[in-house]
């Protein structure tokens, strides 16, 4: 950058100090990796979830991908708080404005309640209807209501563990957030088999008792987070104070930047929604491998989410402190960052592809049917990585429009159209829907990188 720029945008308060790379990088480090090994672990105990369920059966597996895909679009109701929570979270905290930053908190926690309890019920209803659409029926109908429905009734647990690690990384303390969530992954991946299988004397529960495992770790993290914001652990204290501040135009504030971010989060999961159904037409081996092979992937994937989240605030601290220089160069080097992390997880998934699908199943028609699925969701990697991280620095921003209007295009325009075309009318079968993806999450990741390029989220008021 020239130094004539650089003194038209000290001149204009778009930033406050020199620009030095690598306390940037710092920052970005230090606040990325809390995240990212908390989000990997997070996501390990899903696989190891999805290991011991793999021992009830392949239909038990194929009942919880079936159910997850719906359980996605409920999920993703979390999502238009959070992103919105983020953006004001953060930016109070850059503002310097703790009394506004610990009524925020308490506002975002409030607000994921009652969008929890609402959603919750909704989906406690519609389950055995929407998995039965979706194409379960017999043990894997019987495995999927029961898991599903437990689910369901511990969802306002599950948003609040996000509102709380949300809270912990937009105030600076992700060592925090990676500690609590490290130890909630280590309860609930011991408490699994025993509540599954009935070890040691527990209740023999089945597919249900990996449901109420990650439902007591929910509520056991959230209790813990919430005694140590209360008693002041942190930086800021939450109390009485706090909660009788709360203002509903806040929450609104939040919903208001969110709401975007959500249309598209609810976009991709309704889009996973309509593609579940087009992969169990192809028999519950397919089905399996897809749900199996997804929380693995996902693991790679939570290392980028994992940097996301702990760019995010820091988009969000650099813009509430009026540093729009910075909060450019932090955005700019995490892209790069991500690219780079998940073009080298890629090339380790291509060639880990069949000592990975005998995790879960060996024989066929798994063996065959993992290699590929794995080899060719590594080639999506890098464009994963570079989706995801430009979702978070818009959302940093509280300019969420563009995640929406892309995320859209992704699940409609392109995936859903691709998976039909690849699968279907070229007879790809299983691989088909596998390449439809691929190409769907490249086409979108280049969009919104065009979109990010063009700086106008740099201007974002919250």
């Amino acid at each position: 950058m020239s130094d004539a720029i650089t003194i038209a945008q000290t001149e204009r308060g778009e930033y406050h100090e020199p620009i030095d790379d690598r306390k940037i990088m710092r920052s970005i480090w230090s606040m990325g990796y809390p995240s990212m090994i908390g989000f990997a672990a997070t996501n390990l105990y899903t696989v190891a979830d999805m290991f011991w369920v793999s021992r009830v059966g392949a239909d038990a597996v194929a009942a919880i991908t079936i159910f997850a895909a719906f359980y996605w679009v409920i999920g993703s109701v979390n999502q238009i708080a959070g992103v919105g929570s983020v953006a004001v979270i953060s930016r109070r905290f850059g503002e310097r404005d703790f009394p506004r930053t610990e009524t925020a908190i308490v506002e975002a926690f409030a607000l994921k309640t009652i969008l929890a309890l609402v959603f919750g019920t909704i989906g406690f209803f519609f389950t055995p209807a929407i998995v039965r659409l979706l194409g379960a029926d017999g043990a894997v109908y019987d495995y999927a209501v029961g898991y599903g429905r437990i689910m369901m009734l511990g969802l306002v647990f599950n948003f609040n563990t996000y509102t709380l690690f949300t809270a912990l990384r937009s105030i600076n303390h992700p060592r925090w957030a990676m500690m609590i969530m490290v130890g909630s992954t280590i309860f609930n991946a011991t408490l699994d088999p025993f509540l599954i299988f009935g070890w040691w004397g527990m209740p023999a529960l089945g597919v249900k008792g990996a449901a109420v495992a990650s439902v007591i770790g929910y509520m056991l993290t959230i209790s813990f987070g919430l005694t140590l914001f209360f008693r002041g652990a942190f930086r800021l204290r939450l109390s009485m104070d706090s909660i009788r501040r709360m203002h509903s135009s806040t929450q609104w504030q939040m919903l208001k930047i969110g709401m975007p971010s959500g249309v598209s989060s609810v976009s991709y999961s309704l889009g996973r929604l309509v593609v579940t159904p087009m992969i169990a037409h192809f028999g519950n081996p397919a089905i399996a491998i897809y749900g199996a092979g997804n929380r693995v992937v996902e693991l790679a994937v939570m290392l980028v989410v994992g940097l996301e989240l702990g760019m995010s605030p820091l988009v969000g601290h650099a813009l509430g402190a009026g540093d729009k220089l910075r909060a450019w160069v932090v955005a700019k080097k995490s892209v790069i960052l991500a690219v780079l992390m998940m073009s080298a997880l890629g090339v380790m998934m291509f060639f880990a592809a069949r000592p990975v699908t005998a995790i879960f199943f060996e024989g066929a028609p798994y063996d065959a049917l993992g290699l590929v699925f794995f080899r060719v969701c590594a080639v999506a990697f890098p464009f994963i990585g570079l989706f995801i991280i430009l979702e978070g620095a818009f959302g940093g921003a509280g300019d969420t429009v563009p995640t929406m209007v892309v995320g859209v295009i992704h699940a409609w325009v392109l995936e859903i159209p691709l998976v039909w075309l690849f699968a279907y009318n070229f007879d790809f079968g299983p691989t088909g829907v596998w390449w439809g993806q691929v190409i769907a999450i490249a086409g979108a990741g280049l969009m919104l990188l065009y979109w990010f390029s063009r700086k106008r989220w740099l201007e974002r008021v919250v």
